[in-house]
């Protein structure tokens, strides 16, 4: 099972960022997956984020207590959320919008300049792909393939070439991330 959650500010697609991957997850990957979600009081520009909880089997309880695993778009949202990360969870960041302090416990750090990418393809709107992207390919907890099958529905019709392009920036900067760690791994 995974606890994960996706936190931003409103307006940053947080919430679509769950449905999609929640979607992804149980329509395409035959796993199960429940997604709540919560905004600040002012909704748009305050603290939001979306709940997700993977699992092989039934979901029984659809609330996550501690997360494994937490993408941070904001500043606003990492303060938020990270003291709640499990110590040996995976953080992902947007390294452009989020100064992260020095990782406590075991936490693992990704950072990704999503919002530069996504204004880079035309559209700082699609960021949040750019972020599923860069997430897809650091956890490997849903395959790139069912991410983009979710995508119909999910993302206005007319830019759907452009999320997809979107997902797959980040997708391989997640990829050369890894081999990067990978290569320094096995230099020690």
């Amino acid at each position: 099972m995974a606890e994960i959650r996706f936190s931003g500010f409103g307006g940053q697609g947080i919430i679509r960022c769950g449905l999609i991957s929640g979607k992804a997850l149980a329509l395409y990957d035959n796993k199960h997956a429940t997604m709540t979600q919560s905004f600040g009081p002012e909704a748009r520009g305050s603290a939001c984020s979306s709940q997700l909880v993977v699992s092989e089997d039934r979901v029984l309880y659809p609330y996550i207590s501690i997360p494994e695993i937490l993408i941070s778009m904001s500043q606003e949202a990492y303060d938020k959320y990270e003291p709640e990360l499990r110590d040996d969870g995976i953080l992902i960041i947007d390294k452009d919008l989020v100064k992260a302090k020095p990782p406590r416990g075991k936490i693992k750090t990704y950072a990704i300049p999503s919002t530069r990418f996504a204004e880079e393809l035309g559209n700082r709107i699609i960021a949040n792909l750019v972020m599923l992207g860069f997430f897809s390919a650091i956890t490997k907890i849903a395959s790139p393939e069912a991410m983009k099958k979710a995508l119909p529905g999910l993302v206005p019709g007319r830019f759907l070439e452009l999320n997809i392009k979107a997902f797959d920036k980040g997708y391989e900067y997640g990829k050369e991330i890894l081999k990067k760690e990978k290569k320094t791994k096995s230099k020690k």
